[in-house]
This record gives C-alpha cells, sequence and structure tokens, in this order.
C-alpha cells in the first residue's frame, strides 16, 4: 500500500451505472481502478444494477456472480471492495453492503432504511442491525443512500465509561468512539443534491469522524438523473476530496488518523453527546 500505517487511502468510483447489465458494469469498474493504489475501494448502492422496480427479480444468492466479481477486485488490488448489491436469503430480499476482503472473506451489512417513496420499501426486507467493522486499523461505519437522513441511527458512540460532570479535559484523555470512517454508498438524485452533500458534512462534524460519500451520475433506466456530488469530508466538516459533479471519474484521497485523535482530544464534544 501506498498510504503509511496512520494513513488511509481510498479510491471511489463515482459510476454511470448502466442500467440492468452486470458485465458492463463490472467492466466499467475494473477499467475505473486499473490504474488505483488505494487501501479501499468504494463504488456506488447497486453498482451492478442500478436501483430500479426490477432490484427483487436481479437478486442474487449471497455467493453470486457480484460477490465472485467483488473477490476478483478485492485480490487484484489486494484492498477492501466495498459496495451494494440486492441479495436473496432466507425467503427475503436485501440492499445488502459488502465489504470484500483480498482472502474472500467477507462482512455485510443490510440497508437499515428502505427508501418508503420507491418500490424498494415494498420489494426489499429493511435490515435491523448496525454494522462497524476495522480494515487497517480504522474502525467502520457501513451506510447506504437513505440511511443519511437518520442522525440516530449513525450516530457515534463513546466506548468508554464517562462523565459528564464539568471538568478539565484530563491530559492522558484517549478517545475511544465507536467509529472512525462513514462510508456512505448511494442513488441519490441530482433533484436533492444539496441534501446529499449537507447531510454528508453534518455527519462528519457531529460524529468526529471522516465521511465518504459515493454517488453516481447519469440517467437511469426509469428517467431520475444523478448528479454524482461524491466526496471525502473530514472531522470538521471540510471536503477532502470532491468529484466533478455529473462526471464519471474515479477519486482518490488519503486520511490521516493522527490528525482526527488530535481533533479529537482537543475538541472532545463527544464527552457530552447525549
Amino acid at each position: 500500500m501506498c498510504a503509511t500505517a496512520n494513513e488511509l487511502e481510498v479510491a471511489f468510483f463515482q459510476q454511470d451505472i448502466v442500467w440492468e447489465s452486470p458485465e458492463e458494469n463490472y467492466r466499467r469498474v475494473e477499467d475505473a481502478f486499473q490504474n488505483a493504489r488505494a487501501d479501499i475501494l468504494v463504488v456506488p448502492e447497486t453498482f451492478s444494477t442500478g436501483f430500479g422496480n426490477n432490484m427483487a427479480a436481479m437478486a442474487e444468492d449471497p455467493r453470486g456472480e457480484t460477490y465472485h466479481f467483488a473477490v476478483s477486485m478485492a485480490r487484484q488490488h489486494d484492498a477492501l471492495f466495498v459496495g451494494t448489491w440486492t441479495v436473496r436469503e432466507h425467503g427475503k430480499v436485501w440492499n445488502r453492503l459488502h465489504w470484500v476482503r483480498p482472502d474472500g472473506t467477507l462482512g455485510h451489512y443490510d440497508k437499515g432504511h428502505t427508501f418508503r417513496m420507491s418500490s424498494e420499501a415494498t420489494q426489499l426486507a429493511r435490515g435491523t442491525k448496525r454494522e462497524t467493522f476495522e480494515w487497517k486499523g480504522w474502525r467502520i461505519r457501513p451506510a447506504v443512500c437513505y440511511d443519511l437522513r437518520f442522525p440516530l441511527w449513525l450516530r457515534n458512540r463513546n466506548l468508554a465509561p464517562t462523565t459528564k460532570e464539568v471538568a478539565p479535559v484530563p491530559e492522558d484523555l484517549n478517545p475511544c468512539l465507536d467509529y472512525d470512517l462513514l462510508l456512505v454508498c448511494a442513488n441519490w438524485p441530482a433533484s436533492r443534491h444539496e441534501a446529499w452533500t449537507t447531510l454528508l458534512k453534518a455527519r462528519a462534524i457531529e460524529n468526529q469522524c471522516y465521511v465518504v460519500g459515493v454517488n453516481r451520475v447519469g440517467t437511469d433506466g426509469i428517467g431520475i438523473a444523478y448528479s454524482g456530488n461524491s466526496m471525502v469530508v473530514d472531522y470538521m466538516g471540510a471536503a477532502v476530496a470532491e468529484a466533478e459533479p455529473g462526471k464519471s471519474c474515479t477519486i482518490v484521497a488519503t486520511m490521516d488518523k493522527e490528525d482526527l485523535v488530535r481533533f479529537r482530544k482537543h475538541w472532545p464534544f463527544w464527552l457530552d453527546a447525549d
């Protein structure tokens, strides 16, 4: 890897998803990351098919074709591959975010908030469990699109017992929060792009974490347009890296763990969290 032990490099693909064409989307993802060197590769929500009315019909087995593609990408780049695709399991269909390691092992998070204003809410089951996983010494919280609107669902918790009594901040304060990085894969329409960018920054500020938000571009099979506006945001709400709106492109950004911990120590807002 090109990043130091303290740093984490993420490469994300602001993808123009070809409607319900997995093979063409695999090819586009391969091309997009061809020269990428990073610790994590991230693609948008439902990157292999697009977000539409046939997601349940196109759902795969947990170890289906898209899983095998994800494994091949993780092995080829010696990186974690992160993206969502629909999976059929135990008689239900889930919009499932997967993180796939180079050795083929994986974890997953089932989207907790299916989009009420679309057929997703009637076709797909809702996940009920928040997930946090570790990669390269970073604690990571996955989320999918509509989840971004719900701050309590994404609340970063203080894992160490503390008191809210007003007192000097101890010099040896060691921040112990649930996660360092929020990863959001989305298909967020252009008509609501201001909400998308605002919420990415808000989640970063309130949770004192980095946020990576990866969205698609282009127009889908039912005529909805997407502008992307994918970005990496730091713990103060400032953009570390931004993709050009409306353009299919690959962006690589570096996040610094020491900077994050230093900020949490200097501004321990998390000690007073509800």
